[in-house]
């Protein structure tokens, strides 16, 4: 029971390692292998001699592959929760981010984008928590959840390095405002909490992939056909 209560208090890092060391199916290889990919993909487009296009480039594909990744992480989440999992994306929680950009300039846009990438990141990693303890060590779920996690951390890094390079004149934007967690939930409430977050997440990468194709026109110009 001691060596159980541990294990369900590790850290999501150290979880996360024990988890790749245990893959064996050939579907969460390949996921795994996406991963590496695009951790190196970012690695690269965070060097200095990268032009605006090329981080905008960047940052399209990588918000795409995310939401590609979040609808599967939806299905394989309403797969794990068991009766009435349909109805959990459906209800209403408080206090989780928006989905959708605001602004009037690109600049503004960009810095709206930014701001919902920090405020979903510890919503994501409370989902992660809480699913630890609902499902087995090797849960296909955690692994999605954890691949997901690492691609919006990345997202966020090449976010930023777009917008400085776009909009070099601008400040950085500053830190967002800390963001407001749930209270203690049963477990009935985190499975509808996980669901209702994912699903809003999925919806505002969506907003995202329609953002920066509709500014590929109004920074970075003179860089066509990149997307």
């Amino acid at each position: 029971m001691t060596s159980l209560c541990i294990r369900r208090r590790m850290s999501g890092h150290v979880r996360s390692s024990m988890l790749w060391t245990r893959l064996k199916n050939p579907a969460t290889t390949l996921l795994a292998l996406l991963l590496l990919l695009v951790a190196q993909s970012s690695k690269t487009a965070s060097s200095k001699s990268q032009p605006c296009g090329g981080f905008l480039q960047q940052t399209l594909r990588l918000t795409r592959l995310i939401q590609k990744e979040s609808v599967e992480l939806i299905k394989t989440y309403k797969a794990s929760q068991g009766e009435m999992s349909h109805l959990f994306c459906k209800m209403s929680i408080p206090n989780v981010p928006e989905p959708n950009i605001s602004g009037l300039e690109p600049s503004e846009r960009m810095e709206s984008i930014h701001r919902n990438l920090q405020a979903f990141s510890p919503h994501l990693r409370r989902v992660y928590e809480q699913q630890t303890d609902l499902q087995p060590p090797d849960s296909l779920l955690l692994v999605q959840l954890g691949i997901v996690g690492t691609y919006s951390r990345n997202l966020e890094a090449l976010m930023q390095a777009f917008y400085r390079k776009a909009f070099p004149n601008l400040q950085d934007w500053p830190a967002g405002a800390p963001t407001s967690l749930p209270p203690p939930q049963n477990i009935f409430q985190q499975k509808v909490y996980g669901c209702v977050v994912l699903k809003t997440y999925k919806e505002f990468l969506l907003n995202v992939s329609r953002e920066l194709r509709t500014i590929k026109g109004k920074v970075c110009r003179g860089r066509r056909n990149l997307l």
